[in-house]
C-alpha cells in the first residue's frame, strides 16, 4: 500500500498551486480548482511525518457524497470526481469565515465553557450544563479564516461591523448554515449517529452566487457520537464515544505532544500507521452505511495525475 504524501504536477494552462495541510489545490484556468486529497494528516497545525493509506480517499468519498445530498439547499463548488482521491470544482472568490454550528457543548466550546466563560462568539450558553450535552437549539459560532496561524472565535456582530461578509450575505450563510447541518444530523440519524458539531465554508461564483465550498461531514471537519448508548453515558457522567480523528490528537498527546514550543513529533510506529487507516475505513463505512472500495494505491501519484488530465482534455 502507498501513500500519497505529495503531488507535484504541471498541467496545461495550469496557473498555480497551492498546498495545504491536506489538499494539493491546482488553478487550471480562471475559473477551475483540482483539488487533490492527499494522504497527509495534521493535528495541532502540524502534519505528521507519515502518510494515511486510503484517508485521502475516504474524505474526498465522503465530502462528495455529502455535497451532492445537500445541492438542492445550496449551490456547491463540485463539478467531477475524476479519482477518488481528486474533486474538480468551479473557483470561488471565499468569504474569509468559517461557519461553524455546534448542536451539543463539546470540543473547544467545551474548552471555553468549563473555564467559566459563558459566552462564545457572541453566543450565549445556558448555565448548568456538562460536557457533551445537547444545546436547547444549535448555535452558529463563526471564527476568521487565518491565512497563517490559527483561525479566531468572532461574533456575527463583528463580522458585519469590519466588513468581512455584508450583513446581506452573512444572513443567508446563517441560513445555509442551519439548513446544511439540519440535513447532516438527518443523514447521521439514519446511521445511528450524531452530528455534534461542524463548519462550512461558502465563497461567491463568478456569477455572484453564493456558494458552499470544500468538503463537508468530513470525520476531519466534523465530530460524531455514537448515538447508541449517548443518553446513558451522559447520565454516568462518562465520556461520549467519538467518530472523528480525536483518536490521533489523543495519541500525540499520550506521546507527549501537543504543538507546543519545544515539543518533539514522537515517531509514528507503522503499527499505529495501520490503526488509523483501519479507523478512517471504519469512519467511512459507518458514516455511510456501506462498504469501503480500496482503489488501486500501486501507483497512486501516476494515477491521479492520469486520471486529472483525461478530464481536462474531456471537459473542453
Amino acid at each position: 500500500m502507498e501513500a500519497l504524501k505529495e503531488t507535484n504536477f504541471h498541467f496545461p494552462n495550469q496557473k498555480g498551486m497551492y498546498r495545504g495541510k491536506v489538499r494539493d489545490v491546482y488553478f487550471i484556468g480562471d475559473d477551475i480548482l483540482v483539488m487533490v486529497a492527499s494522504d497527509r494528516i495534521s493535528a495541532f497545525d502540524y502534519i505528521l511525518p507519515k502518510g494515511i493509506t486510503y484517508k485521502g480517499q475516504v474524505l474526498n468519498q465522503l465530502a462528495a457524497r455529502f455535497l451532492d445530498a445537500t445541492r438542492d439547499i445550496v449551490p456547491n463548488w463540485m463539478l467531477a470526481m475524476p479519482d477518488p482521491n481528486v474533486t474538480i470544482g468551479k473557483k470561488c472568490e471565499p468569504f474569509k469565515v468559517e461557519m461553524v454550528i455546534r448542536g451539543y457543548l463539546s470540543g473547544h466550546a467545551w474548552r471555553e465553557y468549563r473555564s467559566g466563560k459563558r459566552m462564545i462568539c457572541g453566543v450565549e450558553m445556558p448555565d448548568g450544563m456538562k460536557e457533551s450535552d445537547r444545546f436547547p437549539e444549535p448555535i452558529i459560532t463563526p471564527a476568521t479564516k487565518a491565512d497563517e496561524g490559527h483561525d479566531e472565535d468572532i461574533s456575527r456582530e463583528e463580522i458585519i461591523r469590519q466588513g468581512i461578509v455584508s450583513e446581506e450575505h452573512y444572513v443567508k450563510l446563517e441560513e445555509y448554515t442551519r439548513a446544511l447541518y439540519q440535513r447532516g444530523t438527518e443523514i447521521a440519524a439514519a446511521q445511528n449517529l450524531i452530528l455534534v458539531d461542524t463548519k462550512y465554508e461558502f465563497g461567491l461564483d463568478s456569477d455572484g452566487q453564493i456558494t458552499l465550498i470544500d468538503e463537508i461531514h468530513t470525520p476531519d471537519s466534523s465530530r460524531y457520537f455514537y448515538a447508541d448508548g449517548y443518553a446513558e453515558r451522559q447520565a454516568r457522567g462518562e465520556e461520549q464515544k467519538q467518530l472523528s480523528k480525536e483518536f490521533v490528537r489523543q495519541w500525540l498527546i499520550s506521546n507527549g505532544f501537543q504543538g507546543l514550543e519545544g515539543q518533539q513529533m514522537p515517531e509514528m510506529p507503522d503499527s499505529f500507521v495501520e490503526t488509523v487507516t483501519e479507523r478512517y475505513v471504519e469512519l467511512y463505512e459507518r458514516i455511510v452505511g456501506g462498504r469501503f472500495v480500496k482503489s488501486d494505491t500501486s501507483k497512486i501519484s501516476a494515477r491521479v495525475e492520469a486520471n486529472i488530465a483525461d478530464w481536462l482534455i474531456n471537459s473542453q
